[in-house]
């Protein structure tokens, strides 16, 4: 358990952790020519909807409700995907705060005219943001890592969101600076 999702909170009781496979889980689609771009590979925004769409079924399986997309990070595409090949993208909660959780995501492709195993052609990690019927933030259980493998992942996603926060915060006092001294963005 991390030292955020360990946290309690005096107005909500202490909601019950949850294990990482508990909401795990893996989207797969064939690739067709409509999802092709100029290239004839698969369009990248088309992998990018499918790694939201399996990070989003995630986050909303472990909070329990809702959940919205907050940020994306470090998606990478790793090779080409070709019509016809059958992607597997595979999603898990790596980290939780109070009302927000990191969901890591691979993407894999089998290669329709090879027999070798399934290829890692992408990666991702995203957050997002439990959310009540009023689109207000909610609180999320607790992540609760089985595996030195999930231990792992918890403490990486600690440092995206150090980092994620440390840029942000720099930014923000960059354009106070700028504002400051009398410069329009």
């Amino acid at each position: 358990m991390t030292e955020q999702a360990s946290v309690a909170d005096p107005e909500t009781p202490d909601i019950p952790g949850k294990p990482t496979s508990a909401s795990r889980t893996t989207l797969s689609h064939i690739m067709t020519h409509n999802d092709t771009n100029l290239l004839g590979t698969v369009h990248g925004g088309v992998i990018m909807k499918l790694v939201d769409d399996a990070a989003g079924a995630v986050a909303g399986r472990h909070s329990g409700g809702p959940a919205v997309t907050a940020s994306m990070d470090e998606m990478a595409f790793l090779e080409p995907v070709r019509v016809g090949d059958l992607v597997h993208v595979k999603a898990q909660v790596n980290w939780t705060g109070r009302t927000s959780m990191e969901v890591g995501v691979r993407v894999l492709a089998e290669r329709w005219n090879e027999s070798a195993p399934a290829t890692q052609v992408g990666s991702a990690y995203l957050v997002f943001a439990a959310v009540d019927a009023d689109g207000k933030p909610r609180r999320v259980p607790p992540v609760l890592p089985e595996t030195e493998r999930d231990k792992r992942r918890c403490q990486e996603a600690q440092i995206r969101r150090t980092h994620r926060l440390a840029r942000r915060r720099a930014i923000m006092e960059l354009r106070e600076r700028r504002a400051a001294e009398g410069f329009e963005d």
